[in-house]
């Protein structure tokens, strides 16, 4: 099957008292260009995530959003200080000491003096972290796959539809091709008894100028290898898998095959379906550039 390079993937994970969400979004390049963008803390995680992606795109421009958010409160950490708290208490019992004064020290009161408790955040484990956006990344980009499947299968119907109106427009080109030739040979005979009269036509010069305009403006070899590459085309499409850029090799050997015929055929309306096919080749081509 093949797959459009064009797709959005999104899910969501709980892990460790986190929220990690991670969302995949790719559009049409012409090579494989991955953008990670992560917490900065969590910016050397991003290799990890890279090559997972690689692992299932091959083709194309794909933007990474990795969201972790610690639910409310999770990580807060107060930490109690008991070297600050005992010199605090040292230094009160050597002023009563040294004072004469009653000793009158609680536990709020302590509690109070600065630097006794501190809050900060807590540190998670990375490993955990890459575990849940790994989970999450996977769950992401199966949904990312389906979608471009999705795409890549219309892609497909579409391309051959064309296909389809190229050949037509081919068998149309070889009708008129093949009495073009009888048509030249009684022209010319008509021309020739003409300016010569009975007596002097030569069946051979005919013959040998009807071959001669035959090898000029013959086609059917362009026609076949035409047809050839439409052969081509529909296997690469049944095959599937990676195919953009063999795709785009084939379309160019269409237009070279249908350039020559344009060159070759001196015909009003041979021109009218060169230009026909020319213009269902384009459309082949647009569509070729979102295929992975």
């Amino acid at each position: 099957m093949i797959r459009s390079m064009t797709g959005y993937g999104r899910a969501q994970t709980s892990i460790d008292e986190c929220d990690i969400t991670v969302e995949l979004r790719s559009v049409n390049h012409r090579y494989y260009d991955c953008m990670v963008r992560i917490p900065r803390i969590y910016v050397s995680m991003e290799e990890h995530i890279k090559a997972r992606v690689q692992r299932e795109v091959s083709r194309g421009k794909i933007d990474v959003f990795v969201t972790i958010e610690h639910k409310e409160g999770s990580n807060i950490e107060i930490k109690y200080n008991p070297n600050v708290a005992r010199a605090y208490v040292d230094a009160l019992i050597d002023m009563s000491e040294t004072l004469s004064l009653k000793s009158n020290i609680d536990l709020m009161w302590l509690s109070r003096m600065p630097e006794v408790f501190t809050t900060g955040t807590k540190e998670t484990d990375d490993d955990i972290i890459l575990e849940g956006i790994l989970a999450a990344l996977d769950e992401a980009l199966e949904g990312l796959n389906t979608m471009r499947m999705r795409e890549g299968e219309n892609l497909k119907n579409d391309i051959l539809e064309h296909a389809e109106a190229i050949e037509r427009n081919a068998c149309e080109i070889e009708k008129i091709a093949a009495d073009a030739l009888p048509e030249y040979r009684e022209k010319l005979l008509a021309r020739m008894q003409e300016v010569l009269g009975e007596a002097g036509i030569d069946e051979n010069r005919i013959l040998l100028e009807a071959a001669i305009y035959a090898d000029k403006v013959g086609v059917d070899e362009e026609l076949v290898r035409l047809r050839s590459h439409i052969g081509q085309l529909r296997d690469m499409l049944e095959q599937g898998g990676s195919i953009g850029r063999k795709l785009d090799f084939l379309i160019q050997e269409f237009n070279r095959e249908i350039n020559t015929v344009g060159s070759k055929a001196n015909d009003i309306q041979i021109a009218g379906y060169v230009v026909e096919i020319k213009s269902e080749i384009e459309k082949i081509r647009e569509q070729i550039q979102n295929i992975e």
